[in-house]
């Protein structure tokens, strides 16, 4: 199967989540409001340890 969704070119529907918006994301994953996979971007982890 993955190798066939790499020759089509068919990729998972992706959102980009910061690092504080984690909970929100868990809640709407028990509430089952997710039509995609979320991705977590470590950048803004990074932003929010810097003072």
């Amino acid at each position: 199967m993955l190798d066939f969704c790499a020759w089509k070119g068919i990729l998972p529907d992706c959102e980009m989540i910061r690092t504080d918006q984690i909970n929100e994301a868990f809640e709407r994953m028990k509430r089952a409001d997710v039509r995609c996979r979320f991705v977590i971007d470590m950048t803004s982890l990074v932003k929010e340890a810097t003072p």
